[in-house]
C-alpha cells in the first residue's frame, strides 16, 4: 500500500518534505481490531508538532488522525463491531484503557494510557490502517467522506471546547485563530448559541474575510480591540501571543480556554508579561482542553447530521502531496481544513 512516512523530528535547516513516500505491507487487523481502507483523511496541526518534536511520536510513523474509509476486515474478536462494508471514521483517540478512574468517569481523553492514531501507532495518511473496533465512529449517511474527516478533530474538540466555555445563550464568545477547528466552533456557536455574537481575532486577513463571511459579528487582527468583552473566549493557535493579548478582552469572571496540544517555545517569554491584576484578577480562568472522548466525536457527528449548516470549508490535496498540505498550514495558508483523498469512495 501506498503510505506518507514521518522517519524523524525536523531539524533546523530541513525543508518541507518531512515525509517520506513509502510502500508498505497492509497491514492484519490484531485481536479487536479492524482494517480499514482509508478513503480520505484530513491534515491537522497536530501533525507539524510531531514533526517539530513538540509533541512525542512513536518513530517511524504513519501520521493522520481524521481518517474516514471503510471497514473490509475483522481481527478476532471484533465481530460486535461494525460490519464490514461500513463506513467508519477513526479521530485522535485511537484508544484508551477504559479502566482507570478516569476512564470510569468517562473522561478518557485524560487516560494515563491514552493513544494517540497517527503519533503512538499508525495513523491514516495511508491506503489501510487497523484500529479497534470499539475506538471507530459510523460515519452519518447525510455525511461526505470529505465533510466528516474535519469533523472527527477539529469539529470534536471544538465541541468540547465550547462545552468547557460554560456559557449561557447570549454570552460573548471569542476565537483567536481560524483554521480547522474555530471555523467549525463558529458554525457550532450559531446553532447551539445562536443569541451569542463571536468576535474573532486572526492574523490573517483571508480568515478575517470569512470569519465574517461565516456570521462572525467582528473580526479583527491579533491586537486588535474588539467592540464587546467577551465571556469566554477559545484559542487554537500555536503560540503565545494571540493568548496573551485576547485576555485583556477578557469580561471579569471570563474564561480562556487553550485548545492546543502544545505550544511553540519561542514567545514562551511572553509569558513573563502577564499583567494579573488586568488579564488574570476579577476571577478570569485559563483550562487547557486535552485530548477527546468518543462521545465528543460521536455527538459532533450526530449534530452534523442534523444540521446541513454546519460543514467545514475543505481544500483536497493527494495522498502524496501532504507535504505541500502541511507545508500550506505552517505558512498560514489556511482556509478551513485540508483534506487528503487517498482512495475511491461512493461517498463525496
Amino acid at each position: 500500500m501506498r503510505a506518507m512516512l514521518l522517519e524523524r523530528v525536523r531539524s533546523a535547516g530541513d525543508d518541507d518534505r518531512p515525509l517520506r513516500a513509502v510502500e508498505m505491507a497492509i497491514p492484519e487487523p490484531g485481536a479487536g481490531e479492524v482494517l480499514i481502507r482509508v478513503h480520505v483523511c484530513a491534515v491537522c496541526h497536530t501533525e507539524l508538532d510531531e514533526i517539530d518534536g513538540r509533541v512525542a511520536a512513536r518513530l517511524p510513523v504513519v501520521p493522520g488522525h481524521q481518517v474516514v474509509g471503510t471497514i473490509k476486515a475483522h481481527g478476532p474478536d471484533a465481530e460486535d463491531g461494525a460490519p464490514v462494508g461500513s463506513r467508519v471514521g477513526v479521530g485522535w483517540i485511537f484508544s484508551a484503557c477504559g479502566q482507570c478512574e478516569r476512564c470510569l468517569e468517562g473522561r478518557e481523553n485524560l487516560c494515563a494510557d491514552f493513544r494517540g492514531t497517527g503519533c503512538h501507532v499508525h495513523g491514516g495518511y495511508a491506503e489501510y490502517m487497523t484500529a479497534p473496533s470499539a475506538f471507530v465512529h459510523p460515519i452519518p449517511e447525510k455525511l461526505g467522506d470529505t465533510a466528516a474527516a474535519p469533523m472527527l478533530c477539529g469539529g470534536a474538540i471544538g465541541l468540547r471546547s465550547l462545552r468547557l466555555c460554560e456559557l449561557v445563550d447570549g454570552q460573548v464568545l471569542g476565537l483567536t485563530g481560524f483554521g480547522g477547528s474555530n471555523h467549525q466552533v463558529l458554525q457550532l456557536a450559531r446553532i447551539l448559541l445562536p443569541d451569542s455574537p463571536v468576535m474573532v481575532w486572526a492574523r490573517n486577513p483571508g480568515q478575517r474575510r470569512q470569519a465574517m463571511e461565516s456570521g462572525a459579528a467582528w473580526a479583527g487582527d491579533t491586537h486588535d480591540t474588539a467592540p464587546h468583552f467577551a465571556d469566554a473566549i477559545i484559542d487554537t493557535t500555536p503560540v503565545w501571543e494571540p493568548v496573551m493579548a485576547a485576555l485583556n478582552q477578557l469580561a471579569p469572571g471570563g474564561r480562556m480556554v487553550i485548545n492546543a496540544i502544545s505550544k511553540e517555545e519561542a514567545d514562551r517569554s511572553l509569558l513573563a508579561g502577564l499583567d494579573y491584576s488586568k488579564q488574570l484578577w476579577m476571577e478570569r480562568s485559563i483550562r487547557s482542553v486535552a485530548n477527546v472522548t468518543r462521545s465528543d466525536i460521536r455527538d459532533f457527528l450526530e449534530l452534523a447530521a442534523g444540521n446541513a449548516e454546519l460543514r467545514p470549508h475543505t481544500q483536497s490535496y493527494c495522498l502524496e502531496e501532504a507535504n505541500q498540505a502541511l507545508a500550506d498550514i505552517r505558512a498560514s495558508r489556511i482556509r478551513g481544513a485540508k483534506v487528503l483523498q487517498i482512495s475511491q469512495s461512493l461517498v463525496k
